[in-house]
């Protein structure tokens, strides 16, 4: 089976506004990741660690927002829900499948490290700046607040301005 053409990214995009829109409308919150992130991280640091868990400032905080266990914040939820939906997207598109996307002078390893270290550095500045992409940047502009908009320039500026240092993982040569 031939794997079908994406989906054109004008109408994703258009699709994705409606999502948020009703997003806002429904639960009175945007989308956002990192709420999630941060829910599983205090709810693993409670089971690990709960001694550590509620002598932190930090933590006890999240246990005031979600009295019981912190995995009661609806955005661990949708976290939930995204992969579900991602991989019912791959399996109708005809898409699931272990692979790694890389350029073809970069080695295996060398993507992998790229990859979490990316992650990580993208995880730490979120919640420096109080939110993702998707809940700082993409929420934020929806209601017109002007740190989303600044969030948003900073991430794609940022972006621009480090591609030129990247670009060797993904140009095929």
């Amino acid at each position: 089976m031939r794997a079908k053409a994406f989906m054109n990214p004008y109408l994703a995009g258009f699709l994705l506004g409606l999502v948020l829109l009703n997003t806002i409308y429904i639960t009175g919150h945007g989308l956002g990741a990192s709420g999630g992130t941060k829910s599983m991280v205090a709810a693993t640091v409670k089971a690990v660690a709960p001694d550590h868990y509620a002598n932190t400032r930090y933590y006890q905080e999240a246990e005031a927002e979600h009295p019981g266990s912190p995995l009661k914040n609806w955005l661990f939820f949708e976290i939930i829900g995204v992969f579900i939906g991602a991989f019912a997207s791959g399996v109708i598109s005809d898409r699931v499948a272990l692979k790694l996307e890389k350029g073809k002078g970069v080695s295996n390893t060398v993507r992998i490290i790229a990859s979490i270290t990316g992650g990580l550095l993208f995880g730490f500045g979120s919640q420096l700046g109080r939110g993702c992409t998707s809940g700082s940047a993409l929420s934020g502009m929806a209601v017109m607040s002007f740190g989303g908009i600044i969030t948003m320039l900073a991430i794609f500026g940022s972006a621009y301005m480090l591609a030129y240092f990247f670009r060797k993982l993904w140009i095929n040569k």
